[in-house]
């Protein structure tokens, strides 16, 4: 494949993750694959590891941002970067190893063959999730069922944040007003996805807990994703109809 591929991994205090992370990735052996760390000045120092490990790799980028504004923005940031790279496939993952490195080339396989939009998904035939409890999966679970229901999509993981997009898709989404700040970001760039025509196949993932440091899930997310949802339900084009 002589696509280039650009990977976009946001950080906030994955010091102890990241070097390892990045270890594995590059070790898949992805030709063309140019990796951009974006890191809202991590008080852990993550966003210092990151040039460090920069230094010595010549296909790793970092972009710092002066605060902590939010995974949604810390996307479009990266995405932005990816495209005057003349990227072909933009990949996003988190940092904490709750997305498996391996899947990347099994996501850009699924774009090779047709998707315009290859997702992880935790909740189709072969997905799972593991060391969550069950107060966490109900929460997950209920999200995805009410986010499907009211934007009236039939993706069965809107929620996730594993993702590989064709670079024409992510042009209309990003052109696009993104209004999420928080992980409800996911819900809208696949629904944006969808609503431009464009082809999104879900992909089973296996979604593991992260291995050090905090879970940035909190009840504020929870609150943004609900409100959102019927925002970005209002934007809808016409023709589209919701469930509810």
């Amino acid at each position: 494949m002589n696509e280039t591929v650009a990977l976009i991994i946001p950080t906030y205090n994955e010091r102890s993750n990241l070097e390892s992370l990045l270890r594995q990735v590059f070790g898949l052996g992805i030709p063309n694959l140019q990796v951009l760390v974006v890191d809202d000045h991590s008080p852990d120092g993550t966003g210092r590891l990151a040039d460090e490990l920069a230094a010595r790799q010549s296909q790793l980028h970092v972009l710092h941002r002066v605060g902590k504004g939010g995974l949604g923005t810390a996307y479009v940031d990266g995405f932005r970067w990816a495209l005057l790279q003349h990227a072909s496939v933009v990949v996003q993952m988190d940092a904490d190893f709750s997305h498996d490195p391996a899947v990347i080339p099994v996501l850009i396989s699924a774009l090779q063959q047709g998707a315009d939009v290859a997702l992880g998904s935790r909740y189709v035939r072969g997905g799972s999730i593991v060391n969550w409890g069950f107060v966490r999966r109900s929460i997950s679970r209920f999200g995805n069922w009410y986010a499907r229901t009211v934007l009236g999509l039939e993706i069965r993981d809107l929620t996730g944040g594993f993702k590989a997009y064709r670079r024409q898709a992510l042009e209309q989404i990003t052109l696009g007003h993104l209004s999420s700040v928080g992980y409800n970001f996911q819900i809208e760039t696949t629904a944006r996805a969808i609503w431009h025509g464009y082809r999104v196949l879900e992909v089973p993932i296996i979604f593991t807990e992260r291995r050090h440091g905090k879970s940035k899930f909190n009840l504020a997310i929870m609150v943004e994703a609900f409100w959102k949802v019927w925002r970005l339900r209002s934007e809808r084009p016409r023709g589209v109809k919701p469930v509810i």
